[in-house]
């Protein structure tokens, strides 16, 4: 065969595979390339189960105390493959595993072809009743689980993100007595940030520090979940903080408190960064000016869809930005992984502090976030 009859043949065959690729989905493409060793069922399915993550110790913020978390797991199967979800339930989200569990009955997926239909599959989610964003980004991080293992590639790859770039995350020291929290100090000498939960009164918020500082010099991010009501105290504590190698306060007083906490901000020598004042995209306009930045976290903005479009957003506003989460299994954190590389803050330890996980997923490596090849959010189930 001369080497012009090779070439025309090349030439068709190339312009035979174009013309597929034009006319056939993704969805299609990927299932011809598995149809061998997957037989299509071309059904979607959703499974639920609740899940009490029993945490390592008592976990004490400004308001309250648990040792426990209510999570509900999700599964949506497609064609032999299946994606993981999950929707973990602090108090203040103000959902349960019963309402979620209601929330996921009322989901009909058999009415889309393919999990590729992303954008439609959770804006119908989105659409079957308000709030519940919990349960949404159950459905929502199932769902990019399940396409990321059709593509064979994990979510960082697919959105084109640097793996190298992750932040690392610090590691949770709730309120307690000195011991404890010199002992939850220790436990944390793997990692390079510690984050610790202030709020209650000024007494207490200063023996946190002084404790950790009479333990460890490492670099401190405080989270004081709305408990400063006052803000010439909040200045005051801020500066102070400062002089303790503090370099970033999250949420010093109530959400509602925008011009009060404006006022901080415009003084603050260290960033002042919204989370409970930041639940979704919808959000990020009115905050802009009286934070320097937000903690974006999948339970509540709905998952990883939502959680990418925050990010476009908020840079648009120059504002910073913060990955975190509740008390999750490593589906969850590894979820949110996915979107640290595009963050200059993370607080991705919520696997860290509970005793039976039931999934491996990303891992911190000399206290940084380290992003696997796993497809899909990178995670196994134990």
């Amino acid at each position: 065969m001369s080497n012009l009859t090779t070439r025309r043949n090349f030439l068709k065959s190339a312009g035979l595979m174009t013309a597929a690729a034009t006319l056939l989905s993704p969805s299609q493409l990927f299932s011809q390339r598995s149809s061998q060793k997957r037989e299509n069922s071309g059904k979607l399915t959703l499974k639920w189960m609740p899940f009490d993550a029993l945490l390592k110790h008592p976990f004490t913020i400004a308001n309250f105390t648990r040792t426990t978390t209510p999570i509900v797991l999700t599964e949506i199967s497609w064609n032999g493959y299946t994606g993981y979800g999950e929707a973990s339930m602090p108090p203040y989200l103000g959902e349960t595993q019963a309402s979620v569990m209601e929330f996921l009955k009322k989901i009909d997926l058999s009415k889309f072809k393919d999990p590729f239909q992303i954008q439609d599959i959770l804006t119908y989610v989105e659409s079957i009743a308000i709030n519940n964003t919990a349960a949404k980004a159950a459905v929502d991080i199932a769902l990019h689980d399940l396409v990321g293992k059709i593509m064979g590639q994990p979510w960082w790859k697919i959105w084109g993100f640097n793996s190298q770039t992750t932040p690392d995350t610090s590691f949770t020291v709730g309120l307690d007595t000195e011991e404890v929290v010199k002992q939850k100090t220790r436990e944390a000498a793997p990692y390079n940030i510690i984050k610790v939960k202030l709020g209650r009164d000024d007494a207490t918020d200063r023996m946190m520090i002084n404790t950790i500082r009479s333990v460890t010099d490492k670099t401190i991010y405080i989270d004081a979940n709305q408990g400063w009501r006052d803000k010439h105290y909040a200045l005051d504590m801020i500066h102070w903080l400062n002089t303790k190698g503090v370099t970033m306060i999250e949420q010093p007083m109530p959400k509602l408190w925008l011009d009060e906490t404006a006022w901080l901000t415009e003084r603050s020598p260290l960033p002042v960064i919204a989370d409970e004042a930041c639940q979704r995209l919808t959000d990020i306009t009115k905050l802009k000016g009286a934070y320097h930045g937000i903690n974006i976290k999948l339970m509540k903005c709905t998952g990883m869809r939502e959680a990418r479009e925050m990010i476009t957003y908020a840079r648009s506003l120059n504002m910073r930005l913060m990955i975190g989460c509740m008390t999750e299994t490593s589906c969850a954190i590894s979820a949110a992984a996915q979107l640290a590389t595009e963050t200059e803050w993370a607080d991705l330890d919520g696997n860290l502090l509970i005793s039976n996980d039931i999934f491996d997923g990303v891992k911190i490596v000399d206290g940084k976030i380290t992003l696997n090849d796993k497809p899909g959010i990178g995670v196994v189930k134990l």
